[in-house]
């Protein structure tokens, strides 16, 4: 009688991958890699720029800024940078202080109230129309962002993004109370909450 045992019977060899399929692998990582790359560079540069790249050519805000400063770019943000420095003059105008109470959770979730203190500047192009509203409004921008204010919690300007948003809201209301593009920036020098 004869019995077999493991050390008798064949090792099984893992199957290995063919080479043709391991490369068509390879490419199709490296298709998906180039493709996330463009795909990137489009949305960081913008689809414009990132076609002259491509083709080699100057992007078109490159071009309005050698044609000279007469000629203005109808791009958003490259605009003002086309544009230089003279085209576009921004006057800063601080704001009094803004103190003003805010709501706030203590840690065994009973609603209390805070005190915020807040010095801000609004920068605006006066070149803009509508630029000279802003001076003549500056009292009643003042009371929209007091409104604004109060109706926050803590928690609303915890963070990078609670401050990204109070500048943005901020901004958003000066706009409409100067009926204007002319508010450019909100600057915050002071954001205190006790």
């Amino acid at each position: 009688m004869s019995t077999t045992t493991e050390q008798d019977a064949p090792a099984a060899v893992p199957a290995r991958k063919p080479l043709g399929r391991r490369i068509l692998v390879l490419l199709v990582l490296l298709l998906v890699s180039g493709a996330a790359l463009a795909g990137g560079l489009a949305v960081s540069m913008g689809p414009n720029a990132f076609l002259a790249l491509l083709l080699g050519e100057e992007s078109g805000e490159a071009s309005d800024q050698a044609e000279g400063p007469g000629k203005t770019a109808t791009a958003g943000h490259g605009a003002a940078a086309a544009q230089g420095p003279a085209a576009s003059s921004l006057v800063v105008t601080p704001f009094k202080e803004i103190i003003t109470n805010i709501t706030a959770t203590t840690a065994t979730g009973r609603r209390t109230t805070r005190f915020l203190k807040l010095n801000v500047a609004l920068a605006y192009d006066d070149k803009a129309e509508g630029a000279d509203q802003v001076e003549a409004r500056k009292l009643y921008m003042r009371d929209s962002f007091q409104d604004y204010l109060r109706q926050m919690t803590e928690r609303d300007l915890q963070g990078t993004i609670g401050l990204v948003t109070l500048k943005a809201e901020l901004l958003r209301r000066a706009r409409a109370i100067t009926e204007s593009e002319a508010p450019r920036e909100i600057l915050i020098s002071d954001l205190i909450v006790q």
